[in-house]
């Protein structure tokens, strides 16, 4: 067992280096929109086309498309055509505990969260 004083061994989370530590980031920034969430929590379970995520979230079709083809960017979606339609899914159950996990935390910190000026608020909201 490690003396006070001496270094822990710790698991690193991040990368080494900057630039892991940025792809990191940049997989966290796609979560940080309420659309590309709710899209998220959709698609869970099933996959569904553009048309049914567009009527789920209410917003325009090209709006909608940008949000599943920056989650599909990032490796959370993967899209499936067959003919004239495209079929959206979640790529990796993880997400779904990962979602879960930051819902939960959101919840347990929402005075804090709803507090921090740091953060800016998603405009609309």
């Amino acid at each position: 067992m490690a003396q006070l004083g001496e270094a822990h061994p710790v698991a690193l989370l991040l990368p080494h280096d900057d630039e892991g530590v940025g792809v990191v980031a940049k997989f966290f920034r796609a979560l940080g929109d309420p659309t590309r969430l709710r899209l998220l929590e959709y698609l869970l379970h099933e996959e569904h086309t553009v048309g049914e995520c567009v009527e789920h979230v209410g917003l325009a079709q090209s709006r909608v498309s940008t949000h599943l083809a920056c989650l599909a960017d990032c490796g959370y979606l993967t899209a499936r055509r067959s003919g004239r339609r495209t079929f959206y899914r979640v790529t990796d159950p993880r997400v779904g505990e990962l979602v879960s996990l930051t819902r939960a935390l959101a919840a347990d910190n929402a005075a804090a969260v709803a507090d921090c000026v740091r953060i800016a608020p998603q405009p609309g909201l």
